[in-house]
């Protein structure tokens, strides 16, 4: 590590509380929610099935959704870590999200089947970039809360306690909330709280507005106990300063290689990441026609299994590193990748495996989508530890100082060209007119980004 970077000193690394620590990582708690039901597993897979007219159609809309999101964040997170360095303070950003994100989450109530697009989508589009913004600074915290020797496994710990979150409030949704369109019971056979009808959409359309509630509740602990950074610069002022700072950090990059190339590297990995996370569950949905109730246990067993690979993931990290961790996690998603793709009705591996087409008439009833759920699992096993190990890749690579301008580019470098993922499988599905043809597009910034980050140093600032 170079000297800049050696700044990370005990001075700069206080000693925290593990109520401190602990709040900060609850903050994966309340905010892993959103992705895991809205995102990924029932209000996407709705909004694709059920509020368009048709899977294709439903899926490219999705796609160029989640497109305009990224080109957001890509345009001003850097801005924004940049102006949290010079403020100093972390938390007053976080609050201003929250309730952009709480108000968009809200609304999505209001996304009834036959009703327009429009409103939907940008309640995602405005929740999605709240979202990606308070992580930046969530993030960005971390290399000063956290001792350098523990931040591998507290960055794998919160994650996993952020799937476990999900975990909670998908059982939640789908024990007590969604019923099924065919009987409108839910899971347990019950009647679904607040009489909710799944023929008018409620066991989806509830999810915005139980995340949102999730989550004003759950980021409570981190502004009570959570230490933030001293106060720095005016608004004004710190605006200008981070803007200068910004264009610093970027002419600095030419100087610090190894950083660079880790940011190029994530940068197209987490294009594909992020497409199959967004794009993995609307994909089963159109093809399977997988409804709330196999959706939600689906999101399930990808959690559970999601939860282990993290805990895990902690020991690992200390023990192999974060980089051998996240090549590792790339490759496992390579695959699942190619064996979600290569499956459909009655066969899997491109139909190198013939598979019985009879559908047995219980859950998941035909041996395709037993296969394509085998798939999913390693999915589960590598998203969390990708993720989780690339952040304490670049905190192990920057001095607390800098974390903040260095954690805004580390969401430019997953975000700025973040729209081409989902818009490649839109554009593809759209062109082909075939969902499984346009998916294909993710192993693509998958293998490139994995073969990238093989050639960079760790930590990022060796040469």
């Amino acid at each position: 590590m170079n000297a800049e970077a050696g700044r990370s000193t005990a001075a700069g690394r206080p000693k925290k509380s593990r109520a401190g620590i602990f709040s900060w990582m609850l903050f994966d708690w309340a905010a892993q929610p959103f992705f895991t039901v809205i995102i990924t597993f029932i209000f996407g897979p709705y909004f694709v099935s059920r509020l368009a007219q048709d899977a294709a159609t439903g899926q490219a809309a999705w796609g160029y959704t989640i497109t305009v999101s990224g080109i957001i964040v890509a345009v001003l997170a850097p801005m924004l870590g940049s102006v949290a360095d010079a403020t100093g303070t972390r938390k007053p950003w976080i609050a201003v999200f929250a309730l952009i994100k709480i108000i968009t989450l809200m609304l999505l109530w209001f996304a009834s089947p036959g009703s327009d697009l429009w409103l939907p989508a940008m309640c995602i589009v405005l929740a999605t970039v709240a979202a990606e913004f308070s992580i930046v600074f969530n993030d960005s915290m971390m290399p000063r809360l956290v001792p350098e020797a523990e931040i591998g496994r507290i960055s794998n710990l919160g994650w996993g306690l952020g799937y476990l979150g999900g975990l909670v409030v998908l059982f939640t949704v789908l024990l007590f909330l969604s019923g099924s369109p065919t009987d409108g019971k839910t899971l347990l056979g019950l009647e679904p709280w607040f009489g909710l009808d799944a023929s008018q959409g409620e066991d989806a359309r509830i999810t915005g507005p139980f995340s949102a509630l999730w989550y004003l509740i759950f980021i409570l602990p981190m502004f009570l106990f959570t230490p933030d950074g001293g106060k720095g610069l005016p608004l004004k002022k710190a605006v200008k300063s981070g803007l200068v700072e910004l264009k610093n950090t970027l002419v600095e990059l030419k100087q610090r290689a190894g950083v660079l190339r880790f940011f190029i590297a994530r940068m197209i990995y987490q294009d594909g990441v992020n497409g199959l996370l967004a794009l993995g569950g609307t994909f089963a949905a159109g093809m399977f026609g997988w409804q709330t109730m196999e959706m939600g246990i689906y999101g399930i067993l990808l959690l559970i299994v999601a939860i282990g690979g993290c805990l895990v993931a902690s020991w690992l990290d200390a023990h192999l590193g974060s980089k051998r961790l996240v090549l590792l996690s790339l490759i496992c998603l390579v695959t699942a990748c190619v064996g979600i793709i290569s499956t459909g009705p009655g066969y899997t591996l491109f139909g190198w495996v013939q598979l019985a087409p009879q559908d047995s008439g219980t859950l998941f009833g035909t041996a395709a989508e037993k296969a394509y759920i085998l798939f999913g699992l390693l999915i589960g096993i590598a998203f969390g530890p990708v993720q989780a190990s690339s952040r304490s890749y670049l905190a192990r690579s920057v001095s607390p100082e800098e974390a903040g301008r260095y954690f805004g580019i580390y969401a430019l470098s997953g975000r700025v060209t973040s729209f081409l993922a989902p818009m490649s499988v839109a554009t593809l599905t759209l062109y082909t007119d075939s969902a499984r043809i346009g998916m294909s597009a993710l192993i693509v910034f998958l293998l490139v980004g994995l073969l990238m980050l093989w050639v960079t140093p760790y930590p990022a600032t060796r040469r």
